[in-house]
C-alpha cells in the first residue's frame, strides 16, 4: 500500500489530498476563491498567489487529519509544477519541497493536464485500457491525447484560440451572468432551446484542433443587437427599439442563447473527440477537466461515442489534489523523482518538452 501526499495550487484551488496507490482517495480538500475571485469576473493572479500562502498548511493538515495518517506513513509527495499561473504554481511547488526535504521524503513533479486525465483511475470500476483518446477540457486547456500507457502521450490537438472553459467565461459574461461562466451557462440553458440560434461550429477539417474564437464573436454580434441604448442598463434589460410607429421592447432571450452555444460547443467537442477514437482504434474515451463535469457534453459523448467512455464525477473535473496524487503514484512506481531544484513551468504542455 502506497499512501502519496498530493498538492495542487496551479490556479485558485488550494488543495491537499491522500491516495492510496493511484486509486483510493483517503482525502480529498479544497479550499475555493470563487466567492474571491467572483467581483473580478474571472481569476486575480496576484489575489490567487497570496490567498494560496494562507491557505495551504490549514488544507494539508486538515487532509492529513482526514485521512487519519502521519508524516511517517506517506511514501512520496507529489506536486502540480504546471502549467498554470506562475506565482500561484510558486506557492504549492516551494511548500512540496520544503515538506518533503524536511520530513526526507521523494518529491514527484506532476504536469497539471496529465492529473486531469488521472482522475480517471480514482473511479471505483477497473482501470482504463489503453490506447485512449483523452478529451480534456477546462478554463485554460483544451486538448485531445492519445494515451499509450502509463506516462505515454501523443497531442494529437489542441485549441487554437480560446480554451473551452474560458470561451464559457467570455459568453457567460456578454449574457450577464454569473461567474464562473460554465455552470452558470448550464443553469441558464435548461430553460432555452438549443436550435433557437444557428451558432458557427469550426470544424477544422483534417485536424484534431479547436477553435472557438468565432462562435464567441457571433454570440457577441447577437448580444450588440439587444445591447441597452442608456447607460446604466444590464443587457438582459429590455432594450426599446425606436421607430415612426409605437416602441418595440427586445429582451436579451439568455436562455436560448445559452443552449445554443452550449450545443454548438458540445457538438464540435463530441465529434471530434469520436473520429479520433476511431483513427487510432482506442479501446476508450477519458473525459477530464472542468468542463467535462458539464452535463450535456457528458450526455453526449456516452450517447455518440464508438467505445466505452469514462468521466469521473463533477469534484473530480475541477482543480482537486486527489487526481495529482493518483498521477503522482504512477510516476513513483515508475522510478521519477524531481530535483531539489524543481521549479515552476508555467506554460507546461503534455507530453512535456522536458523532463523535470
Amino acid at each position: 500500500m502506497t499512501l502519496i501526499l498530493g498538492i495542487e495550487t496551479s490556479c485558485d484551488e488550494t488543495a491537499a489530498a491522500v491516495v492510496t496507490d493511484g486509486r483510493i482517495v483517503h482525502s480529498n480538500v479544497v479550499a475555493s476563491q470563487v466567492d474571491i475571485h467572483r467581483r473580478y469576473g474571472g481569476i486575480f493572479p496576484e489575489v490567487a498567489s497570496r490567498q494560496h500562502v494562507l491557505s495551504i498548511l490549514p488544507v494539508i493538515e486538515k487532509s492529513l487529519a482526514e485521512a487519519d495518517i502521519g508524516w511517517d506513513d506517506l511514501a512520496a509527495v507529489a506536486v502540480t509544477y504546471g502549467p498554470g499561473l506562475a506565482g500561484s504554481l510558486l506557492v504549492g511547488v516551494n511548500v512540496a519541497k520544503g515538506l518533503a526535504w524536511g520530513r526526507g521524503l521523494p518529491l514527484v513533479s506532476v504536469n497539471h493536464i496529465e492529473a486531469h486525465i488521472y482522475g480517471n483511475w480514482l473511479v471505483e470500476t477497473p482501470p482504463p485500457e489503453f490506447p485512449s483518446v483523452c478529451l480534456v477540457v477546462s478554463g485554460g486547456h483544451t486538448e485531445l491525447i492519445l494515451m499509450t500507457g502509463h506516462g505515454q502521450y501523443q497531442r494529437l490537438g489542441g485549441t487554437l484560440d480560446d480554451a473551452a472553459g474560458e470561451a464559457f467565461d467570455k459568453v457567460g459574461r456578454l449574457l450577464g451572468l454569473p461567474y464562473p461562466g460554465g455552470p452558470a451557462i448550464q443553469e441558464a440553458a435548461r430553460a432555452g432551446t438549443p436550435t433557437a440560434f444557428k451558432l458557427p461550429r469550426a470544424w477544422l477539417p483534417d485536424t484534431h484542433n479547436f477553435s472557438f474564437s468565432g462562435i464567441k464573436t457571433a454570440v457577441l454580434r447577437i448580444v450588440q443587437k439587444y445591447r441597452p441604448l442608456s447607460e446604466g442598463q444590464t443587457m438582459t434589460k429590455p432594450r426599446v427599439v425606436s421607430s415612426q410607429a409605437p416602441p418595440v421592447v427586445r429582451v436579451l432571450p439568455v436562455a436560448n442563447l445559452a443552449a445554443s452555444f452550449q450545443e454548438a460547443v458540445v457538438d464540435v467537442l463530441v465529434e471530434k473527440t469520436r473520429r479520433a477514437a476511431e483513427e487510432f482504434e482506442a479501446k476508450g474515451i477519458l473525459l477530464a477537466g472542468g468542463v467535462a463535469a458539464n452535463e450535456r457534453l457528458r450526455a453526449e459523448m456516452l450517447q455518440r461515442s464508438p467505445v466505452p467512455v469514462r468521466c469521473p464525477p463533477p469534484e473530480l473535473c475541477t482543480d482537486n489534489a486527489a487526481i495529482v496524487a493518483s498521477a503522482g503514484f504512477f510516476r513513483f512506481e515508475a522510478g521519477e523523482r524531481a530535483g531539489w531544484d524543481l521549479d515552476v513551468v508555467p506554460g507546461l504542455r503534455l507530453p512535456a518538452e522536458a523532463s523535470p
